[in-house]
């Protein structure tokens, strides 16, 4: 088995609905105060970004990892362009998530409102309700929340990680079903801005280097 099937297949999993046997829904955390505080105003931050382009590191549940360029725009999109020599590309838009590996000439598409990810680009992010925030957890400067969608634990969690002064957004973790764990870092943030919406439709044929094209415009 190569590094980029050590890294595909985990990716393709933490991106996943499928699971092989229901298991009890995670319980809720008991909130504090200050809890309750700290998460209005990662809603606030949250709510408030409409566009991200970053650097990434992604780090797989075996250990490989992979770099490239991240696009984000709230709601419903992102791309993960991956650095050479590796083949892979994922797009989210239209409601999809499009996983492509263009060696293997394959192509995944999966509901981006059933995977745990999907709930990172809503347009409305609440930490309530359809959501389930199953932890928080407080390290020097940095805050950690995790969370589950309430109808359907089983897909898997999302774990958000800021810093705390300033907020912002700087990691995220995906555990799908089966407990496979994909993180992805961002570094080199930039916010707001305006992004060429082809950067977010999959073409068959066209599905890398749109980096010098993709960009804050």
């Amino acid at each position: 088995m190569n590094r980029r099937t050590l890294i595909r297949l985990p990716l393709l999993a933490a991106f996943s609905t499928l699971a092989e046997a229901a298991r009890a829904a995670p319980p809720a955390a008991a909130l504090t105060p200050r809890d309750r505080a700290d998460l209005a105003r990662i809603e606030t931050y949250m709510n408030g970004v409409h566009t991200l382009k970053a650097r990434f590191l992604q780090v797989a549940p075996s250990g490989a990892t992979a770099e490239g360029v991240a696009w984000m725009e709230r709601p419903g999109r992102m791309r993960f362009e991956y650095d050479k020599p590796s083949p892979l590309l994922l797009v989210a838009g239209y409601g999809l998530f499009i996983f492509h590996d263009s060696q293997l000439n394959q192509t995944t598409n999966l509901p981006l409102s059933a995977t745990p990810l999907g709930l990172l680009l809503r347009d409305n992010l609440r930490l309530s309700g359809d959501v389930t925030v199953t932890g928080i957890e407080r390290l020097p400067g940095q805050i950690q929340v995790s969370m589950v969608r309430t109808a359907t634990p089983d897909e898997g969690s999302l774990t958000l990680v800021f810093t705390e002064e300033p907020l912002a957004l700087r990691q995220w973790s995906v555990v799908d079903a089966q407990r496979q764990e994909t993180r992805v870092t961002l570094y080199n943030v930039e916010l707001g801005g305006t992004f060429d919406q082809k950067l977010f439709a999959y073409v068959p044929g066209v599905s890398k280097d749109r980096s010098s094209g993709g960009g804050n415009q």
